[in-house]
């Protein structure tokens, strides 16, 4: 192979990488992408001590190189904070999974049915998941209320009801595109 194939080569597997090391952040994929990682670097080392003839090829590959230095300090970085416990979509899902052990635990009270959660408790629920969820996003929470929330639930509650001629409606918080969401499911 020349240098223009390599060059591209190099561009297309740091592309891959890029894809790749996001679906690992993601939790898509299960395993760091080393193997690809080590390919890289090959390709990025390949032409560190041999001169570049063509001055557009040098420059691209160049760019590629520091591009490839780049993302490599930010997966370090990334790694680093996963390691520690302080990556913010795995606190997110670690206090996701502790919120959903507490809930599943019986409630009881006066006002509530045998095996159901009171309204005001599914309520602050709800609000309290919702604002860890922006806040793991890093979108703003000054102008969420509870009043909002609970008020959204009301008006949407009988309209699903009656649409899918449930008994119940149950809602919880999802994230979609980097934006939390409030998801209605009818129970019966």
């Amino acid at each position: 192979m020349g240098v223009t194939e390599d060059v591209a080569l190099f561009e297309q597997r740091l592309n891959e990488l890029i894809i790749t090391y996001e679906q690992y952040f993601i939790g898509i994929e299960k395993r760091e992408p080393l193997n690809l990682l080590h390919e890289v670097e090959r390709l990025g080392r390949k032409y560190l001590s041999v001169p570049i003839v063509n001055t557009m090829l040098k420059f691209k590959y160049n760019s590629i190189l520091a591009r490839f230095n780049s993302y490599k300090q930010y997966w370090n970085r990334i790694n680093q904070l996963i390691d520690d416990g302080k990556y913010s979509r795995d606190r997110f899902k670690m206090a996701l999974h502790a919120k959903n052990r507490d809930a599943a635990q019986p409630v009881k009270e006066e006002h509530a049915e045998p095996g159901e959660k009171s309204p005001s408790l599914e309520i602050d629920t709800l609000y309290q998941k919702f604002i860890e969820a922006r806040k793991a996003c890093h979108l703003s929470v000054g102008n969420i209320t509870h009043e909002m929330i609970a008020a959204a639930i009301e008006k949407q509650k009988p309209l699903i009801i009656k649409k899918f001629n449930c008994s119940a409606v149950e809602f919880k918080v999802v994230i979609e595109e980097g934006m939390p969401k409030i998801k209605a499911r009818p129970s019966m």
